[in-house]
């Protein structure tokens, strides 16, 4: 009989990657944003991007002949699962970032969603949160402010930061509601099928929004179409689906405590990509985040 346990090894050391392979992709989010915003208004974007989303998975979906939810209550919990983290998080997080919210503002703000999510986990999940993982909790969004604490300091202030905040915090209420929601009432669904009926309402709410709020008009330049399609592909086909197999697999605590990590990666990126300054106490928060989502995945 052959030995195939080279390959179980192998299989289980890449499944064991997907939580930093998710933390990797997922903070290009902002680069792609800060890339392509400045071209679009921030729902025209999304919507643009769930629509080639749709057509790309709904033709995977066809060709491989992926499974379907069997009942209209699956399909409509899959749905509000994706509303909640597709449109009601992005959206804000785009609306934020193109209204003028500091980058580091609104990371801080998506910051509180392990905490949020730790507290309606106990509640509404019946998961038990242990003293060690709400002190990892708690020392990886301190981390995540030192990560920020620069750009926190030189953004607005007062009464305009106060209007700006807005987004971020519905963008916060709904990928810790989204995690949820997803994880009590849709555990497990094919991804190819499932990705479809995610981003169908998606797309209805964020074009609606845009048709009636926004100019719908975009400058198809270079950094806007390379933006675009490195969400779609990256982000949405990619991360997404990483996301929807963690929160199958682990707890709402652990999933959402990656978030920590995203910050502090998107940082990296900047300082590769645009130059920006990584200061002494950004990498002391980095080392803080990185220990505390380590105590809370524990």
């Amino acid at each position: 009989m052959p030995d195939i346990q080279p390959q179980s090894q192998a299989s289980t050391l890449f499944s064991q990657s997907y939580p930093l392979l998710f933390v990797g992709l997922w903070s290009t989010g902002f680069i792609g944003a800060k890339l392509g915003l400045p071209d679009a208004e921030p729902l025209t974007f999304l919507s643009l991007r769930y629509a080639i989303v749709l057509v790309l998975m709904g033709a995977i979906a066809l060709l491989t002949r992926a499974p379907w939810p069997r009942t209209a209550r699956e399909c409509w919990h899959i749905g509000v699962s994706g509303l909640l983290i597709h449109a009601v998080y992005l959206g804000g997080v785009f609306i934020a970032i193109r209204q003028g919210l500091p980058a580091g503002v609104t990371a801080l703000v998506v910051g509180l969603q392990p905490v949020l999510t730790a507290l309606g986990a106990g509640a509404w999940l019946g998961e038990r949160v242990k003293p060690s993982q709400w002190l990892g909790l708690l020392l990886g969004f301190a981390g995540v402010s030192l990560v920020v604490a620069h750009k926190v300091a030189a953004g607005v202030s007062g009464a305009a930061l106060l209007g700006l905040l807005a987004p971020a915090v519905i963008a916060l209420l709904g990928i810790t509601a989204g995690t949820l929601y997803q994880k009590r009432f849709c555990p497990a669904f094919d991804l190819r099928s499932g990705s479809v009926i995610q981003f169908l309402p998606s797309l209805l709410l964020t074009g609606l929004l845009a048709y009636l709020c926004e100019s719908m008009q975009v400058h198809w330049s270079g950094n806007f179409i390379f933006a675009l399609g490195w969400l779609v592909l990256v982000l949405s086909l990619g991360a997404v689906n990483l996301l929807n197999m963690l929160i199958r697999r682990g707890s709402a605590v652990h999933v959402a405590s990656l978030f920590y990590l995203v910050p502090p990666t998107t940082a990296v990126f900047a300082w590769a990509l645009f130059n920006e300054t990584l200061s002494g106490l950004a990498l002391l928060g980095m080392a803080l985040a990185v220990f505390g989502v380590w105590l809370a995945r524990r």
